[in-house]
């Protein structure tokens, strides 16, 4: 099964100003562990996830100050929508990742998470009866 077939293709993206705060408000009425941060003014996509929220909260930044640019990863491991759900999820195993931004050529095409991979993994393996 190819990573197109059960990435999210309905992604959160903000910006590099977004407080922390407006972030984790968006991810939360989403449902979802991870936002897309597109900076206009360099080259490349980052990926702001539950980790990041967690890790500034718990050294006690203000929320409402800091912005999302200053706390993402932007040394990110991108799959392409043709990689296979294994291939992703070697990808996060090797790197530690729970999520990865899925690039179509130069554009964002969804991102995959590991709860994707454990969905397909858990439904291809359930045997009937």
């Amino acid at each position: 099964m190819q990573v197109r077939e059960v990435m999210s293709s309905q992604v959160l993206v903000v910006g590099p100003e977004h407080t922390l705060r407006q972030a984790a408000q968006m991810m939360s009425e989403r449902g979802i562990g991870s936002a897309v941060v597109i900076d206009p003014d360099s080259e490349g996509v980052g990926i702001m996830t539950e980790r990041d929220l967690l890790n500034a909260i718990g050294r006690g930044l203000d929320c409402d100050n800091e912005r999302t640019g200053a706390h993402l990863t932007w040394d990110v491991v991108y799959a392409g929508p043709e990689w296979t759900v294994e291939e992703a999820a070697t990808a996060m195993a090797r790197g530690g990742f729970r999520h990865l931004v899925v690039l179509d050529g130069r554009e964002v095409a969804g991102v995959i998470s590991l709860r994707d991979v454990v969905r397909v993994w858990a439904t291809e393996r359930v045997v009937p009866g």
